[in-house]
């Protein structure tokens, strides 16, 4: 039994603990969905890290710099930033006006059940994207781990693993798995990273000197254009990264494991310094896998480059140290899709089956029951759609999860706390043209066409050449929500007021 599948156990094994624990205190909805609300600042900033630092980190951003350079980057540097975008416009108005979901915010100024269905809806189409990424890494990964296991195999391990934390141990274990898979993770990034620094003997001009000759792509590699030569779609895709975070369901819903507003500002603030660290790391992961790996060996073990992590530690670290990371790479993995499943299952359970199907009629117990068994169905529908998109690079498909999640999400939530005007129709009409403009132009992209068999899902000419829609969908999510507010005659201004103070200040009861 080699050292990899050995951590590859105690890794599982020590999931499993945590969610046997934290099984026992998972009796109520709000235990289920929030942990009960009593994580601090510090925790839940790590596991917001947790959470956010996915597979397409650690895997995808590490693969891409090594093959592409500079190109790779542009998700380190937009993943980043996407932080300052959560923390002064939507972490505190969200758990000040929300209770379990995001729908919940919404519905704090317009109670009506069309808005929370399509809000649940675009919560599981964005959850479903994203945990598709993550699978996709998990099967690669497992192969290389255990040799003769196959990728559907892997997949099912890993759907199996990320069912089993959401039933039975809700939120608290989804966020202590989070929690200490970042700290792993951290741990890990820098050891690499400083074996790495070390082989370019501490000097950071020497290794940008060095990498000028080090890959297929000499001084290009340094430059932009090898991945994204057209400026426009470069563009695009930062902006999807730096406006999608704040529409992600899966990091919304972590506000809510804290007490209150301050708590959930601090949990931002230490997740961003978090995240920074690790993604500026995330250079030397990728310099180090072009330098010391190479570009034939990454593609090899898998074409899209999600392996150059785990070969990087195992060129410079042997066999031990290719191991640990890969285990790690494991739990990021685990971690994700525990949040991602709890996300998904919250919508349909909280919002479409207990507001829109039970009218908020449901007993404590049911509500429970429907988001364990809505957990199942979520992560069937997520395995399945995994086994076809084996040679998608996972950075690609998530950053389709945040064109969607800045496209249909965000406008509403920025216009319901700031816009005095913005009523139902233009909510509803925001969020499903964002919804369906992101998905129409993900359908028409190269990432789905092209004229070369096998460098794409289906063989044909692109109606688009954006391999990123957010420049494009963005846009008319914030325009779908104007112009469907400006041509309802409607008015839901009344509780503006209300609404603008408790967003603000976290007061509920207004005298």
């Amino acid at each position: 039994m080699n050292t990899a599948f050995l951590l590859f156990l105690v890794i599982v094994l020590g999931t499993l603990v945590i969610t046997y624990y934290a099984a026992k205190k998972t009796k109520t909805v709000n235990e289920f969905y929030t942990a009960g609300g009593g994580l601090t600042g510090w925790q839940n900033g790590l596991a917001i890290a947790g959470d956010y630092m996915s597979a397409a980190s650690f895997l995808g951003i590490a693969g891409m710099i090594a093959l592409f350079g500079f190109d790779g980057f542009f998700y380190s540097i937009g993943f980043l930033v996407a932080y300052l975008v959560v923390l002064y416009l939507v972490a505190e108005p969200l758990r000040n006006l929300g209770k379990y979901t995001m729908a919940d915010m919404i519905a704090a100024r317009f109670d009506n059940k069309k808005i929370r269905g399509v809000a649940a809806l675009n919560s599981i189409v964005i959850s479903i994207f994203y945990m598709i990424a993550q699978l996709v890494g998990a099967g690669a990964l497992i192969s290389l781990l255990i040799p003769g296991l196959d990728y559907t195999a892997s997949v099912l391990i890993v759907g199996v693993l990320m069912t089993v934390y959401v039933v039975f141990g809700g939120m608290t274990a989804t966020s202590w798995v989070q929690i200490i898979k970042c700290v792993l993770l951290i741990a890990g990034t820098f050891i690499i990273s400083l074996i790495v620094f070390a082989k370019f003997n501490f000097n950071i001009g020497y290794m940008f000197d060095a990498m000028r000759t080090a890959t297929p792509l000499k001084e290009a590699f340094l430059n932009p254009g090898n991945k994204f030569a057209n400026g426009l779609d470069t563009l695009s895709l930062n902006l999807a990264l730096v406006l999608g975070t704040a529409g992600l369901p899966h990091i919304l819903i972590r506000f809510f494991t804290v007490k209150d507003a301050p708590t959930a500002r601090k949990s931002v603030v230490v997740a961003t310094w978090i995240i920074g660290l690790f993604y500026v790391m995330t250079l030397f992961l990728g310099f180090g896998a072009a330098a010391f790996v190479g570009k034939d060996a990454i593609v090899q073990a898998n074409a899209a480059g999600n392996m150059a992590a785990p070969l990087l530690a195992k060129a410079i670290g042997g066999e031990f140290l290719f191991a640990f990371v890969s285990a790690v790479a494991f739990a990021t993995i685990l971690a994700v899709v525990a949040g991602l499943v709890l996300s998904a299952a919250s919508a349909f359970a909280h919002d479409f089956y207990g507001h829109i199907i039970r009218k908020g009629n449901v007993r404590e117990k049911e509500q429970v029951r429907a988001a364990r068994l809505a957990s199942v169905g979520v992560a069937v529908i997520s395995i399945l759609l995994a086994l076809f998109a084996q040679k998608l690079n996972v950075a690609f498909l998530v950053a389709l999860a945040f064109a969607v999640a800045a496209s249909a999400n965000l406008p509403v939530l920025v216009f319901t706390v700031f816009w005095k005007r913005f009523n139902t129709t233009g909510a509803v009409t925001g969020m499903l043209i964002g919804l369906i403009s992101a998905l129409v132009l993900v359908a028409v992209s190269p990432n789905v066409w092209d004229p070369v068999a096998g460098k794409a899902i289906f063989v044909g000419t692109p109606l688009i050449s954006l391999t990123n829609p957010g420049i494009i969908s963005i846009p008319l999510g914030f325009l779908g929500a104007v112009i469907g507010t400006y041509f309802s005659s409607k008015r839901d201004d009344a509780k503006f007021d209300e609404i603008l103070v408790k967003a603000n200040t976290g007061i509920r009861e207004l005298s």
